[in-house]
């Protein structure tokens, strides 16, 4: 048997989609089968929706781990490199240990009908947790529910859905009412659901879903989050879930959505009714998840914020307008060409909250051209733009304009914000400077 070095795993695994198609998800289930056998190690709670999906998985392993429970967490996209798809607490997979189960997965393969890119990382990410046999398995889905290879869970301890908008029209359906369809694809029979009441045609949609799989409903909305109060680096807030009511919660970040995302972990865990997860560890789960991307300040005055469709782009917005910036805003902005950009655009011209937005291209084949970004930016003549064909140079750009109290923030994709992470890794700074300049390499 053909031994493999972590880099040749990771680069077996990216060339999938030019060979493999996706499986239906009775072709998956044998897989998973095979992967872990018929009993799945640990309580699966299932997390579908358009935004936020992540923050809910971190926010929620935060909890059971100050709760005293291991947890295992299967995540998409990556930001830097592939092992973060697949952690227990909050470590991802060694690159040995990722070796040695993707040689396991690929043996139990049929390379004559290969599972897709993210049927083999989810595989791969069961096969892990049953060696590890954490006490909760929290899996993402990728775009949707019914049809996702997460979907191969039969009895999930619960399901969780979160905000739902407009993306990956292409694969989910043009109206709100498909996409929730297809993110309502997840709900058992008898399993109960948590989602967040936000869009009155997901909320019907979703309740009938519900009644169907003769499942309860929990929701919460934004009239149960109280007292919100946005400080320099952090966020107080009180919720109401019906089991309890918090009156002193606290985020260790700016981004107010992050509200709602730490409310529907807050009532999975309680759901969950495990002894051990109490009133007292909520609260210190909340203050101590990290999630990487999310209105992080990743360098004085320098923020991340994976925002890649409309509703984010209204969120990320929201936050930008809470900030406590003296100076000027400053953007730098990349995205996809297959996610509704000319209205993400529209959002950010008409906030008027950036003195200078710096265009760039990403480093994918799917990124929005040049001349598509001139076409679509050049139209808003009171907004200063720049294009640029790299994020570096953009980057660049921005730094040798950016004065002391002025803040620069960086969105429009997951794939820029990974970039913008592993080339701000890399530079040089002067903690007595507020400029900084990145290395030549």
């Amino acid at each position: 048997m053909k031994t493999y070095t972590y880099s040749e795993t990771e680069q077996y695994i990216l060339e999938i989609p030019g060979f493999a198609g996706k499986h239906t998800l009775e072709e998956t289930k044998k897989l998973l089968r095979k992967a872990v056998g018929d009993k799945i190690p640990g309580k699966v709670i299932h997390i579908a929706g358009t935004n936020g999906k992540g923050s809910v998985c971190a926010y929620l392993s935060s909890i059971l781990l100050e709760s005293g429970l291991s947890v295992g967490m299967f995540l998409s996209p990556h930001l830097e490199t592939m092992r973060e798809r697949i952690c227990i607490g909050n470590e991802m997979i060694s690159e040995e240990e990722f070796v040695d189960v993707f040689c396991r997965i690929k043996e139990i393969v049929d390379e004559d009908n290969h599972p897709s890119f993210f049927e083999f990382l989810f595989l791969m990410a069961m096969a892990y947790f049953k060696e590890k046999e954490p006490d909760y398995i929290i899996l993402e889905t990728g775009m949707g529910g019914r049809l996702d290879a997460t979907n191969a869970i039969e009895k999930p301890a619960l399901c969780i859905i979160t905000e739902i908008g407009y993306d990956h029209m292409q694969y989910l359906g043009n109206t709100i009412e498909a996409i929730t369809a297809e993110k309502a694809g997840i709900i058992k029979a008898g399993v109960p659901v948590i989602f967040f009441d936000k869009r009155q045609k997901c909320t019907e949609i979703l309740t009938q879903y519900v009644k169907k799989a003769r499942s309860s409903a929990f929701f919460i909305g934004n009239n149960n989050i109280l007292d919100v109060n946005i400080n320099n680096k952090s966020i107080d807030f009180s919720l109401e879930t019906g089991y309890y009511n918090y009156v002193s919660l606290s985020l260790n970040t700016t981004a107010p959505y992050q509200t709602e995302n730490a409310a529907l972990a807050v009532c999975a865990a309680e759901r969950l009714e495990n002894t051990k997860v109490t009133p007292q560890s909520i609260e210190k789960g909340l203050w101590a998840m990290y999630w990487p991307g999310r209105m992080e300040e990743v360098l004085p005055g320098i923020y991340l914020d994976g925002a890649h469709n409309e509703d984010g782009i209204e969120a990320f917005l929201h936050a930008v307008r809470c900030d406590s910036c003296q100076g000027k805003r400053l953007l730098l902005f990349g995205v996809v060409a297959d996610k509704r950009y000319e209205a993400m655009a529209f959002q950010i011209a008409e906030s008027q909250l950036f003195g200078e937005v710096a265009l760039t291209c990403l480093e994918t084949d799917r990124s929005a051209s040049i001349d598509r970004l001139k076409t679509v930016w050049k139209q808003y003549g009171s907004l200063h733009c720049s294009f640029h064909e790299s994020a570096k140079e953009a980057y660049r750009q921005l730094i040798s304009c950016k004065e002391a109290e002025d803040v620069i923030y960086i969105a429009g994709s997951l794939y820029l914000v990974g970039q913008m992470k592993s080339l701000i890794g890399k530079a040089d700074y002067d903690s007595d400077e507020t400029i900084v300049q990145m290395n030549n390499g």
